[in-house]
């Protein structure tokens, strides 16, 4: 069975995004790390999968799965590769389209100058929504990492994250601190891991080791998770301009109960088939 895809892209973050409302398929993780892998398959960040709403209340339902075969429960810069997909393959006409995700329910906004706005909803700062074990709520939580203690804010943008401060983000221990912090007891779903260099009160630079796909040129919802942070703890004001290593995105939040809206780009590559 051949089933179409296309290959796309947010700011480098590369997806595989399938059809399963006109093409009909039970994709399983095993499929995600066949396809996922950069040598012998596709390759991919993350696999994105459009299906049929269950209510009718939404547009869509979305699923994601990373590329080592385990399903996730948001994706930022997949969101926006969602809603230029679907109104390329006329799946919908609509302009602002709502879409379930097992994170929950998210607004995709494709705005007359072809960015896409995402409403990411209110972000989740109590531990255990997270999910992040901690005895109460703090801004900030000592993480002891191998008998190194690291000061990370944790906060669910319907996944959850981690993120630091760094003085110089060229220079930052992604690749060593991202999968330790990645699967830290403390955090049992595991986290993506976000490291933001502040530059000024409205621009910052950032890098994201993501669970399940390592270090990544961009991440929505860790831009997101990033912007939060930077605002809780007033190193940043709204709207604040994160410059990933694939490129910007614009973020906004006005404070605690407030959903977080995220700008950026969307760019298709090619179509292929693939045999299921």
């Amino acid at each position: 069975m051949l089933l179409r895809f296309t290959k796309m892209h947010g700011l480098g973050n590369d997806f595989m995004v399938l059809d399963l409302v006109s093409q009909h398929a039970h994709i399983q993780a095993k499929h995600a790390k066949q396809w996922g892998d950069r040598n012998t398959g596709i390759g991919f960040d993350q696999l994105l999968i459009v299906e049929a709403p269950s209510s009718p209340d939404v547009d869509f339902r979305y699923r994601i799965f990373n590329s080592d075969g385990s399903e996730v429960e948001q994706c930022g810069n997949g969101a926006r590769c969602f809603a230029r997909f679907v109104l390329d393959k006329r799946l919908t006409a609509k302009k602002l389209i709502r879409v379930e995700t097992k994170g929950g329910v998210i607004q995709l906004d494709v705005r007359n100058d072809g960015q896409i706005s995402v409403d990411m909803g209110a972000p989740r700062l109590v531990p255990a929504d997270i999910p992040f074990q901690a005895d109460a709520r703090a801004l900030t939580y000592a993480l002891d990492v191998e008998g190194r203690t690291e000061q990370i804010f944790a906060v669910s943008m319907g996944n959850p994250h981690a993120v630091l401060r760094v003085e110089d983000v060229n220079s930052a221990p992604v690749r060593e601190l991202g999968p330790k912090i990645e699967h830290h007891p403390r955090f049992p779903q595991r986290v993506n891991v976000g490291f933001i260099q502040v530059i000024d009160r409205h621009r910052a630079q950032l890098r994201v080791w993501e669970r399940g796909a390592g270090e990544t040129q961009a991440c929505g919802t860790g831009a997101c998770a990033a912007a939060v942070a930077a605002i809780s703890q007033g190193w940043m004001d709204s709207p604040v301009t994160l410059d990933l290593t694939g490129g910007r995105l614009s973020i906004e939040w006005a404070g605690e109960g407030h959903p977080v809206i995220m700008t950026g780009p969307a760019v298709r590559v090619y179509e292929g088939q693939v045999r299921l």
